[in-house]
């Protein structure tokens, strides 16, 4: 692991959490598509943790999201049943975020806050074992 890179771990790994807090207080509010945007940021901040411990990283949402299936999901290392959720919430977000007429509705999102919190749990267990 490089030199200053626990540090981050530990960044990215406090920014899941608040990310995740932060969807709920927007579902609280029902801004739906804000809280499908912060959904994915919290997946996305363990997702990267997880690859930094194995010095593997990428400059686009793309690539972190190919080496996390790469290297974590088609190894078996994730469940495709748990990873699922980070797959779909990086497409929901990107139609939430850059298409219009795009209004997710509650019935949508809420199912999608709990395979949120199941996953970003499952990879910060996985990075605690490591």
């Amino acid at each position: 692991m490089k030199e200053g890179s626990k540090d981050l771990i530990q960044y990215r790994i406090r920014r899941a959490k608040e990310t995740l807090e932060d969807a709920h207080l927007l579902a609280r509010s029902d801004r739906w598509n804000a809280c499908v945007n912060r959904l994915y940021y919290s997946c996305f901040y363990a997702v990267s943790s997880l690859l930094m411990l194995d010095n593997l990283s990428s400059s686009k949402h793309s690539g972190i999201r190919s080496l996390f299936n790469k290297y974590y999901v088609k190894t078996g290392k994730v469940p495709k049943n748990i990873a699922g959720i980070y797959n779909d919430l990086f497409e929901r977000r990107q139609e939430g975020d850059y298409l219009d007429l795009i209004d997710f509705t509650e019935l949508q999102v809420r199912p999608w806050i709990t395979l949120a919190e199941k996953f970003v749990e499952f990879i910060l267990d996985l990075i605690k074992e490591k």
